[in-house]
């Protein structure tokens, strides 16, 4: 083991030494990322020591949103210069162009249909019925409800979106037939991040699919495979895991 070690922290010097040292343009897109970071969790930190009434904390909910503040970084990339007097700055637009934009805008896709279903009434009346269907009365029946509802809803948008959709639903209907909505609600957490079939689910899945290496159907396959295995997987460790920390 000593030896492997040492041989890894050679090889790890060695690339380290062929890479060199940060150039310029890498050092503006950490600054670039870093204003990101910063605006995106500042509110958080904020919060967190009582001052989410503050002037700072108020301009950046109202004024700053997650949205703005990613188009903020993205924009720092164009005006941060790495050789000024050439006009060279960290991306130029033929750089951009070269982006792939087509999956950007596919995971996007996903993310409004996720807000507009959730707007609209329809993530809600397909909850309903989805439990209703499968009529689970039973605190762990409910749960692989809950379970099977957010891998599903993943599928068809994002992760995010299908859990903004699926747990206040999850929530309500337990609530509404006098069961404790904790666990339904973690189990819907969990399968809101099981999208495996679809490039629409999650960017990794996006990107593999941008690829072009990985087509629909054989990610359908495989898909629906870790699907199964983690509504079951899910379940039985939510089963094992509530009772143990006292959620159910």
């Amino acid at each position: 083991l000593g030896t492997m070690g040492a041989v890894m922290r050679e090889h790890v010097a060695r690339e380290r030494g062929q890479l060199g040292p940060w150039t310029r343009g890498q050092v503006n897109t950490l600054v670039a990322f870093g204003v990101a970071v910063t605006l995106w969790t500042l509110p958080g930190f904020l919060a967190a020591f009582d001052l989410e009434e503050s002037g700072v904390s108020w301009f950046l909910q109202n004024r700053m949103p997650e949205a703005v503040v990613a188009l903020v970084a993205a924009m720092l990339l164009f005006v941060l210069p790495v050789r000024l007097r050439e006009g060279e700055f960290t991306l130029s637009w033929a750089e951009a162009v070269k982006i792939d934009w087509g999956t950007i805008l596919l995971f996007g896709g996903g993310l409004t249909l996720g807000t507009l279903m959730f707007e609209t009434g329809v993530a809600q009346a397909m909850g309903e019925l989805f439990a209703a269907q499968l009529g689970a009365s039973s605190l762990w029946g409910f749960t692989f409800t809950a379970i099977a509802i957010g891998i599903v809803m993943s599928e068809t948008t994002s992760n995010t979106a299908a859990a903004n959709m699926v747990i206040p639903v999850v929530i309500a209907i337990a609530q509404a037939s006098g069961i404790n909505p904790v666990p339904p609600a973690l189990g819907a957490v969990f399968g809101a991040s099981f999208g495996f079939m679809l490039p629409v689910s999650t960017p990794p899945n996006a990107i593999v699919y941008g690829s072009g290496l990985i087509p629909i159907p054989k990610m359908m396959r495989a898909g629906i495979v870790f699907d199964v295995l983690g509504l079951f997987i899910i379940w039985i460790g939510l089963r094992i895991m509530c009772p143990l920390l006292g959620l159910a």
